[in-house]
């Protein structure tokens, strides 16, 4: 059992290493998700603010119209000055002229508005547009940064899973299906037992199962941590609070709790006894 042992032992080292490097390469895409998920919503930002500056834009182009068709409606009436034949025609060609260049004032002041607004939401669109290139460049570099770790840690799993296959030949299947769990819930799976206590949960075992473990002929699990457990011999002070020979049973105590009963009684016996020799003195009060 002492090569068994041995042989758990080195295995649990490669274990440990290689659930540690297991969950790392599982945890690593999280170092990126911050990035991905701002990239994400910089995109999605981008599109609705693009949506927007095209809608504004075609309202541009309807300013620009309504502008040159008052501009056209304004030049010729002005035009129109040089047939008149009477007042009445006048007054009515005039006060086109007067609404037309009107329309063409307020039209130019509306368009002169949304072309600012056009221009500075594309000045945003650009910036918006270089901050999502910066973005996702640094992505880019963080994912093949990542793919670089995550490969070099890859070969040491490689390189550990060919020295498991050295060292389990000659271990139950089960015991080691077993000892895999426990470590990857508990890092450690075999330890020592000194004095009765289990050293990887510190509780007290039962005497006799301790002394199984003391003779080492089997393989056997604390049944507290489910830890495989080996005798070790403790070092001076370790043992002090528990001993394999200080172990009694419940009859003990039980013959323990029967003679202090009998000193209970002995003693209330005497103390009648002193009670009726002090009554016939003539002390009962």
């Amino acid at each position: 059992m002492t090569e068994i042992f041995e042989k758990l032992r080195n295995l649990q080292d490669i274990l440990a290493e290689k659930y540690a490097i297991q969950h790392e390469i599982e945890e690593a895409p999280k170092k990126l998700f911050s990035q991905d998920e701002l990239l994400a919503r910089l995109k999605k930002e981008f599109i609705e603010k693009n949506a927007g500056y095209e809608e504004l834009r075609k309202k541009v182009v309807q300013l620009k119209t309504e502008l040159a068709e008052a501009e056209a409606a304004r030049e010729k009436g002005e035009k129109g000055m040089d047939t008149i034949t009477s007042h009445r025609e006048y007054e009515i060609l005039e006060k086109e002229i007067h609404d037309a260049a009107e329309a063409e004032q307020n039209i130019r002041r509306e368009l002169q508005k949304h072309e600012k607004l056009l221009s500075e939401q594309n000045e945003k669109l650009k910036q918006d547009e270089k901050l999502i290139e910066v973005q996702e460049s640094e992505l880019n570099a963080g994912k093949a940064s990542l793919n670089k770790e995550t490969a070099g840690m890859q070969k040491k799993l490689d390189k550990l899973a060919k020295q498991e296959e050295k060292i389990i030949p000659g271990i139950d299947p089960e015991i080691i299906f077993k000892f895999q769990r426990i470590i990857k819930s508990k890092e450690t799976g075999i330890v020592a037992v000194k004095g009765n206590v289990c050293d990887g949960c510190h509780m007290i075992l039962p005497a006799q199962f301790a002394n199984q473990v003391r003779n080492g002929d089997d393989i056997n699990f604390c049944p507290y941590c489910s830890r495989i457990l080996y005798y070790q011999e403790a070092e001076d002070g370790e043992n002090d609070y528990f001993h394999l020979d200080d172990t009694g049973s419940l009859t003990d105590f039980e013959d323990d709790f029967d003679d202090d009963d009998e000193d209970e009684d002995s003693d209330m016996g005497e103390s009648m006894a002193d009670r009726e020799t002090l009554k016939e003195l003539g002390y009962d009060n």
